[in-house]
């Protein structure tokens, strides 16, 4: 599923990042953005326990389920659409979580240095 405009940081057409459990803003398995999002939330990583601990630590814990907002709580190894200034802050502490190139949308590229980007996509 291709969405109008939207590409990754390689400039080609923006894919899928997660499912299970399904992520983006709009919770269409995209990281897309709009003028609602204000946290900018593109950068497809796939998460780390470090990550997820560093993320806890700065207010936003993403590991405990939230049932009523039909949120599992993530784990080591699931893709999710992360903020781009939380990704920018994990990288400088030292714990940025890998990230889908090809799921990442473009804008991320207006917080992040591109070559950052690209030396941390992930390498399977």
């Amino acid at each position: 599923m291709s969405h109008d405009n939207d590409q990754n940081i390689l400039r080609t057409p923006l894919d899928i990042c997660g499912l299970d459990p399904v992520t983006g803003f709009y919770r269409n398995g995209y990281c897309q953005t709009g003028s609602h999002d204000h946290g900018v939330h593109v950068v497809c990583a796939r998460v780390t326990d470090e990550f997820l601990h560093f993320s806890r630590e700065q207010g936003n814990d993403l590991m405990t389920p939230q049932p009523a907002f039909g949120f599992s709580g993530l784990k080591n190894g699931d893709y999710w659409c992360l903020c781009a200034s939380r990704w920018l802050e994990a990288y400088h502490a030292g714990v940025a979580p890998p990230i889908n190139l090809e799921a990442t949308h473009q804008k991320a590229t207006q917080i992040i240095d591109k070559d950052i980007l690209l030396k941390h996509g992930i390498k399977d």
